[in-house]
């Protein structure tokens, strides 16, 4: 039988935040099931026009709402968003807009950072580093020094007497958090090889990568 959500995705860092985040919802709502096609990237199945149809970027992830009509969502900060909205409907990861309005736009702010930031920056710190078809130091440099910066960012907001990114207090963690953390959690293949130089952010990360949910969500789409 099929189960309400379809995940098309592989664990690149973009692909592990939704995984992450089912795996998370999974915990608390155990309705939310979802099955899982793993795209090979590196066969470039994700430019087959069948998955153009999904996601015209050709991107993962990607996830159809089989309990919705069949309706596609693309682009990792909007899945989460969705996802959010539609199942997790005792907004234990996150904020009712109307009831919450000034920690709903916060958690849109640190998720539109990570979007617009440390993803395409330590993207291309990764490619630079591991997959440019030539040795480019000013660009390695570049890419190394703007990701450290981002870092320092995320540490300047957790020294606040914070755990979380967003919420009253010390904060909740959120899809604010997991949209960051699938790419600090690869810190070390971009080159970074401790995060002993923000020890807020590293405490944040072992705290997130020791939750179960976050755990299990990380291999998903493997081949």
């Amino acid at each position: 039988m099929s189960k309400p959500i379809l995940l098309y995705t592989f664990p690149t860092p973009n692909g592990v935040k939704v995984s992450t985040f089912l795996e998370e919802l999974k915990t608390v709502y155990p309705s939310v099931q979802y099955d899982v096609e793993s795209i090979n990237i590196s066969k470039n199945t994700q430019k087959e026009p069948w998955f153009i149809k999904l996601n015209p970027n050709g991107r993962i992830p990607v996830i159809v709402d089989r309990a919705r009509d069949n309706f596609p969502v693309f682009e990792t900060a909007a899945i989460l968003l969705y996802l959010q909205q539609h199942y997790d409907p005792d907004n234990k990861f996150g904020w009712d807009p109307k009831a919450s309005p000034n920690e709903y736009s916060e958690a849109l702010q640190w998720i539109f950072f990570a979007h617009g930031g440390v993803g395409p920056m330590q993207g291309q710190l990764n490619h630079f580093n591991k997959y440019a078809p030539e040795d480019i130091p000013y660009a390695k440099k570049r890419y190394l020094d703007e990701t450290k910066r981002l870092y320092g960012v995320l540490e300047i907001r957790l020294s606040q007497d914070r755990d979380w990114l967003v919420g009253s207090g010390r904060g909740k963690y959120s899809i604010a958090d997991i949209n960051v953390a699938g790419w600090v959690r690869i810190h070390a293949m971009s080159g970074i090889e401790t995060l002993d130089e923000w020890p807020n952010l590293k405490k944040w990360l072992e705290t997130i990568q020791a939750r179960p949910g976050f755990s299990a969500g990380t291999d998903v789409g493997r081949t």
